[in-house]
């Protein structure tokens, strides 16, 4: 048995499988990656986008993170072959969660899309937790409010900056910025989901910033199979039980396939 057949195995007789993913699950799909050749930060600063200067210089942060968005999201991304694999074992059952650090918001676009094509009633909703929050909203820094941020980024770059809400606070893109804690519960909730699992499923991470890299070790330090698919080495290799230098589009239709025969 090889280790895709294995994983695939694992996950049709597990309780709780889990898959964690990073930037790689959405390069695919065009997105722009943040580090490595002709990364996001080799464009831009990425001191001027941390907690503090929000805080101490809202209208520079929202000036330059106009720009940072136009750069990420000038175009409409679609879910590719890996988001849609996921989406579909969640929906039949064979995934508790998905653990993202993307603020991309595509493995919901995913999710949406095979729950409003499946031919049967009976189907699962897995849990996605996105750990850095969602670059689709934004909310009130004084109120709590949340809102679409595509007409907010509007009002920023016609010149509003910062945009603010009804009840005069700032509002913020709705990701953790650097310098800014992830929200205790969803961390929590997090490894939770790790320890339960019986089988743990990293997938396009490099696995170097926290908490993420602590995840897969968690898991397997409860017993669980963890599996890593990305191109490149991570320094959670070792405690895998599973490790495939693989195209996610290419690998994790594979394991769909084998877990729903």
């Amino acid at each position: 048995m090889d280790g895709l057949e294995r994983l695939a195995d694992d996950i049709c007789s597990a309780a709780t499988a889990v898959a964690f993913t990073g930037a790689g699950i959405s390069a695919p799909s065009g997105v722009p990656t943040f580090r490595g050749d002709d990364g996001v930060w080799d464009k831009f600063d990425e001191g001027q986008f941390t907690y503090g200067r929000f805080r101490s210089d809202p209208e520079g942060f929202w000036e330059d993170r106009v720009d940072l968005q136009r750069e990420m999201f000038d175009e409409a991304y679609e879910p590719n072959a890996a988001h849609e694999a996921l989406a579909a074992m969640g929906r039949g059952g064979d995934l508790e969660a998905i653990l993202t650090q993307n603020t991309d918001g595509l493995h919901g676009d995913a999710l949406e899309s095979v729950l409003a094509g499946s031919a049967t009633e009976e189907t699962n909703e897995p849990t996605i937790l996105e750990l850095h929050g969602t670059s689709r909203r934004v909310r009130c820094t004084d109120c709590g409010k949340r809102t679409a941020a595509d007409p907010i980024f509007e009002r920023a770059a016609d010149g509003e900056r910062p945009p603010t809400c009804d009840c005069g606070g700032v509002y913020k893109p709705d990701v953790v910025l650097f310098g800014e804690q992830l929200p205790e519960a969803v961390v929590q909730r997090a490894r939770s989901l790790a320890r339960e699992s019986d089988v743990f499923l990293a997938i396009g991470s490099s696995l170097v910033v926290e908490p993420a890299a602590s995840l897969p070790r968690l898991a397997a330090s409860s017993g669980s199979t963890v599996g890593i698919v990305n191109l490149e080495s991570t320094p959670v290799d070792s405690d895998a039980d599973v490790v495939l230098r693989e195209d996610v589009t290419e690998v994790l239709p594979r394991i769909r396939d084998l877990v729903e025969t």
